[in-house]
């Protein structure tokens, strides 16, 4: 599957996930669903990562394709990155109907965001259980 990046980055966050991954599909289409603002306008952009290193370095300088495969990554519009829990927390503030809650996993406890700890905690137990779920490609190589 190639998939071709826009030349520059959009004023919107970019979700890239790995469309061979039945799990990854799934949750991708329910966060496209529910990106829609009242306008209809999506708050965010739903791409898999595809099959061409040279159109994701295109995007995103630096980010080697295997690791955009093995972990969700959010591009942002000011060229960081979030990973993981943390991009998870970021696509769920980006969402309509869920952000007021997704305001959670900002706040601080003596310097410690507990609700962040728990969500990255969560990623990492999904990560590890994907192949349970119906994964057999998320993180794995492509080549022949």
């Amino acid at each position: 599957m190639t998939v071709i990046f826009p030349a520059s980055r959009p004023g919107k966050p970019i979700l890239l996930f790995d469309g061979t991954c039945k799990v990854c599909r799934h949750l991708a289409h329910w966060v496209q669903k529910s990106a829609a603002s009242q306008s209809g306008e999506p708050t965010l952009i739903v791409r898999p990562v595809g099959d061409d290193p040279k159109a994701l370095q295109a995007l995103a300088p630096g980010l080697d394709i295997w690791e955009a495969y093995k972990t969700v990554h959010v591009l942002l519009p000011d060229g960081s990155m979030k990973l993981g829990g943390e991009a998870i927390a970021e696509v769920l503030r980006r969402l309509p109907r869920i952000r007021w809650f997704a305001g959670i996993f900002a706040l601080r406890l003596f310097g410690y965001r507990p609700a962040q700890a728990l969500l990255d905690a969560a990623y990492i137990i999904l990560d590890k259980v994907r192949p349970l779920l119906g994964c057999e490609s998320c993180g794995t190589s492509r080549s022949g």
